[in-house]
């Protein structure tokens, strides 16, 4: 039982892991034995984190780019490829815009859905042929229990969910012969950095003790289990999934 959920020999991509849940994600991802890179646009801060990973005991390198740009996805695979390839793909790397309908314009849609989803599609594109060169992989996108229901003045943020979800059962389905699983967790509410303002509103925590079934904010190192579980071999039977992590939020009202 100790290699259960083991990753020794695997090589992973994480994006969006400056920070956040991305971060603890690299971080469990690396102590289970994965070879990690770090991927995202703020590289003093992945440098941070790559430094923190390998002095707790885990291997961890930066890889600077967008995922929203083709060509710097496509060449970041490729200096990967070149380091010994790709095993893991969890994509965490994410944008928000909370806004109203009537403040909302078209430009702040597009970029929203260019980051959720078309870059999901861009980085899948990309992973995708040397992970079935290698004989299979495991694709890991983040998308959001916002994939599965609303709430006001969040459209954009909610639409690009929801079509994340879509493409990941889409892609499982597609991918699936290749022998490389695809799926998504889906956060509830985390109290990252991004959300220290909502973190800090007493009436957002009242709201959440009566609204979620365990009754608070998730930390954001209990994202990380459910990753390392969908990259290991156990999982191996699981694909086109959305794993809720949102402590009873979509079970509770």
């Amino acid at each position: 039982m100790a290699d259960v959920f083991s990753l020794a020999g695997r090589r992973a991509l994480v994006t969006g892991a400056a920070r956040g849940l991305g971060l603890e994600i690299a971080k469990s991802l690396a102590l289970g034995g994965a070879r990690v890179c770090l991927g995202g646009r703020d590289l003093p801060a992945l440098d941070d984190a790559a430094d923190a990973i390998n002095d707790a005991g885990g291997r961890a390198r930066t890889l600077p780019f967008d995922i929203a740009d083709a060509a710097m996805t496509e060449a970041a695979v490729d200096d990967l490829e070149a380091d010994g390839g790709l095993d893991i793909l969890v994509n965490a790397a994410g944008a928000r815009d909370r806004r109203t309908l009537d403040a909302l314009d078209v430009a702040a849609l597009h970029k929203m859905l260019e980051v959720n989803l078309v870059g999901a599609f861009i980085l899948s594109r990309a992973v995708a042929p040397q992970m079935r060169e290698r004989g299979g992989g495991r694709i890991i996108h983040l998308t959001s229990i916002a994939g599965h229901i609303a709430r006001a003045g969040d459209a954009a943020y909610t639409a690009s969910k929801a079509g994340l979800t879509g493409l990941v059962r889409a892609l499982a389905a597609e991918l699936g012969p290749d022998k490389i699983t695809v799926n998504a967790i889906a956060p509830g509410y985390f109290a990252t950095q991004a959300n220290t303002a909502m973190v800090d509103d007493p009436d957002v925590a009242a709201w959440l003790a009566k609204r979620t079934s365990l009754g608070r904010w998730g930390d954001p190192a209990e994202i990380a289990g459910a990753a390392r579980f969908l990259a290991s071999d156990e999982a191996a039977f699981i694909t086109g999934h959305v794993l809720a992590v949102d402590g009873g939020y979509l079970a509770h009202f």
